[in-house]
């Protein structure tokens, strides 16, 4: 198998690296071999030879020089897309796929447009917020950190439902986009850290179902998502009462 941790040095907030170290391990504990490709800015590569292909999160000045350089390879990342190969885009690393996203001093830049929505970002506050999400890939709810300053407008097949947290605009209870085996969301922890029943989701889809995985090793993990999603209940519950 092989995997892309593309923009690994400038869209890394949040310790997104430990996504990739994540996958790596749970593929390699099934029985996989598995290479990690690290590439940013200047980098040729042929996106189709890759079984997953991540984009983390990075600051809102990054993220707009990583769109101009990921340009060059819009066709190929659509092929992606389309083709369904599994890609995880956290943070506002997703929102360059819409078609337009607008900053905080009123310049709007063009995204790829593989999507309608628009992106709104501003410079007042940012958004913050413990989260608790739910989502027809799992029975059981995804939980994490919401931190962003934009609102994101025309997303008509969201990843999650919000009980908790922050929807992709101000009132909205959707969050993030899900297409085919592309998923992207703001929710941080790392989310694949933060949610090994996630992580094993996207490594059956990365090597098909047919393929048993060797979860031993997430003895740890499993154990702090379940404090985690047992604390932030209580405080919904709480806050509900």
């Amino acid at each position: 198998m092989k995997i892309l941790h593309f923009y690994y040095d400038i869209m890394n907030l949040y310790g997104d690296y430990a996504n990739i170290s994540a996958m790596k391990r749970l593929l390699e504990k099934s029985g996989t071999e598995v290479t990690v490709d690290r590439l940013s800015f200047g980098a040729e590569t042929d996106l189709s030879q890759y079984d997953f292909i991540f984009i983390g999160s990075g600051t809102e000045r990054n993220q707009k020089v990583v769109l101009d350089d990921l340009r060059r390879y819009r066709e190929s990342l659509k092929a992606c897309l389309d083709g369904g190969k599994v890609i995880l885009m956290t943070g506002n690393s997703f929102e360059m796929l819409g078609k337009t996203i607008t900053d905080a001093s009123g310049k709007t830049y063009d995204g790829l447009g593989f999507y309608d929505f628009t992106v709104t970002e501003q410079n007042h506050t940012r958004d913050t917020a413990d989260a608790i999400l739910v989502s027809d890939i799992s029975e059981k709810p995804l939980v994490g950190f919401i931190n962003k300053c934009s609102e994101i407008n025309g997303i008509t097949a969201p990843l999650f439902q919000v009980r908790m947290g922050l929807g992709n605009h101000a009132g909205d209870l959707s969050e993030g986009i899900r297409d085919k085996n592309f998923f992207g969301t703001h929710l941080t922890g790392p989310v694949l850290i933060k949610n090994p029943h996630f992580l094993c989701y996207l490594a059956q889809l990365i090597l098909g179902s047919d393929t048993a995985l060797s979860t031993d090793h997430l003895t740890y993990e499993t154990a702090g998502y379940e404090i985690t999603l047992t604390e932030l209940t209580k405080r919904l519950t709480a806050s509900n009462a």
